[in-house]
């Protein structure tokens, strides 16, 4: 298990009991860019990033920077990225990575090297992952990740429509998506001493879980990180809806509703929005 004073699992039941379920995506598109009045360069992600992270101290307890806004940068926007991530993680924010990474062997290898070992440039709290070439293909990432503490939401019912083929396909009883979350919850099977793992899922606030095969409960609480609040059209009232057995674990994530508040307003859209996410299903 970890060799941490505390595992990712146990820090994030504790971050949503004191901050609420709200996570602040920071995804610096280029028209949030200009609309904020800052430059579309490797400067203003900086920027745009530094000035989300501090707003959102102290008003929730996670937030997830989206890697690609600062990659297309290049170098400048990854050390644009360390700073952000450094700046939030001081802040005592958890930080997941949304770099979606999933490959196989070595390369997922130093993947986890690279955003899940402390000390790195790039050390986040969590990071998020494809299955699609086999959850086995990250077992390496998986098993680094729970050695220091850290955690991981991997990819298993996503909102977006070319997905619902492949991810409600069948396999032998079951669908893909529910393979997927199956296989997760097995890797963490003995995380769980405080009731949360430290491995989760991405399912999206959009999705039918039904038609995914997302049905049944683990028993336990496995974290899902749940992007399509607020732009995309789900709302803190349709958690235990949409959700169901799986609420509790649920951390909803908000982007585009927060940050297009624009800079003077940011603070007070986070504390509205938060606000929102409170005592709903708490575990």
């Amino acid at each position: 298990m970890t060799t941490g004073p505390s595992t990712f699992g146990q820090r994030l039941r504790a971050a949503i009991a004191a901050r609420g379920r709200l996570c602040v995506g920071i995804d610096p598109h280029e028209s949030l860019l200009l609309a904020w009045g800052l430059d579309a360069d490797a400067a203003g992600v900086r920027q745009f990033g530094l000035r989300v992270v501090e707003a959102a101290a102290g008003r929730v307890g996670v937030v997830k920077p989206q890697v690609s806004f600062f990659e297309r940068y290049g170098a400048a926007g990854f050390a644009a990225l360390e700073d952000v991530l450094a700046a939030a993680r001081a802040a005592d924010l958890l930080v997941v990575a949304d770099a979606k990474r999933g490959d196989i062997g070595t390369t997922m290898d130093a993947y986890a090297a690279a955003w899940l070992t402390p000390g790195a440039p790039l050390e986040a709290d969590a990071l998020t992952l494809s299955p699609y070439l086999g959850v086995g293909a990250l077992h390496s990432t998986l098993r680094v990740a729970l050695a220091h503490g850290k955690g991981a939401f991997v990819l298993a019912a996503t909102s977006n429509p070319e997905a619902v083929r492949l991810q409600g396909a069948r396999v032998d009883d079951t669908t893909v998506a529910a393979s997927v979350a199956a296989e997760v919850a097995a890797y963490d099977a003995d995380g769980f001493e405080d009731g949360w793992a430290s491995l989760g899922l991405v399912v999206g606030a959009t999705v039918d879980l039904q038609a995914r095969g997302l049905t049944h409960p683990f028993g336990r609480t496995l974290p899902i990180l749940a992007p399509g609040f607020g732009a995309q059209g789900a709302e803190p009232q349709d958690l235990a809806r949409v959700f169901g057995p799986f609420a509790d674990g649920v951390l909803a994530s908000e982007s585009r509703s927060i940050l297009s508040a624009g800079p003077d307003r940011l603070a007070a859209r986070i504390e509205e929005r938060a606000g929102m996410y409170r005592g709903r299903r708490h575990a």
